[in-house]
């Protein structure tokens, strides 16, 4: 089984491209999925990040309010790095987890990908056998991001915490275009999953 990180920017289109690969057939996991789950009422994320920051952060329900959490360490990288230094332990637990239940299946999958934005940042991408960047000129990432109703100054902000993509691609395994249309991206996709597969050495994606 083939473990495969999955990064880039801010509507880069990364769910789009995991989407279309778990059309092909690999299993799939989004890391942020991973975090709403560990935010919920009662989930070691919660009590982490009340431990951190308060209960100030939480929702009435008693599970993390994402959107005021992230106003809050966007503004503040000390409190940025303290949250992603406790929390993301606990989401590499749970995708080891996820991969050690793919592994002992009859018929595991061949491509195992982990969908998350911060790969480069924080050194995971090492855990996987290969990297795939999704890659797309900020101004298409900017016009995507507030067509879906984001802030101009949440965009941003993002981008500004994120890695560039020079910076992804010198450790990437494959680049992923993706400022076309959605046709485009599936074809790139079909590319992708080629070389994904095929045995031997890498070959790059141009």
């Amino acid at each position: 089984m083939l473990t495969v990180g999955l990064t880039g920017g801010v509507a880069s289109g990364k769910s789009t491209v995991a989407r279309l690969l778990a059309a092909h057939g690999a299993a799939v996991i989004d890391a942020d999925a991973v975090v709403e789950g560990l935010y919920g009422p009662g989930q070691p994320g919660t009590a982490a990040v009340v431990g951190l920051f308060g209960e100030g952060v939480l929702a009435a329900d008693g599970s993390v309010d994402r959107s005021a959490l992230g106003l809050f360490v966007l503004a503040d990288p000390k409190a940025r790095r303290s949250l992603e230094d406790t929390v993301h332990p606990l989401v590499v637990r749970e995708i080891a987890v996820w991969l050690g239940s793919l592994s002992k299946r009859p018929s595991p999958p061949r491509v195992a990908v982990i969908e998350a934005a911060l790969l480069v940042e924080t050194g995971r991408w090492r855990d996987y056998d290969r990297l795939v960047l999704v890659v797309a000129p900020v101004e298409v990432r900017r016009g995507r991001a507030l067509a879906a109703g984001w802030a101009p100054e949440r965009f941003e902000a993002v981008v500004a915490a994120q890695a560039g993509d020079a910076e992804r691609e010198r450790v990437a395994s494959f680049v992923v275009h993706n400022d076309g249309d959605l046709a485009a991206l599936a074809a790139a996709v079909d590319d992708l999953w080629e070389r994904l597969t095929q045995a031997g050495r890498i070959t790059p994606l141009a």
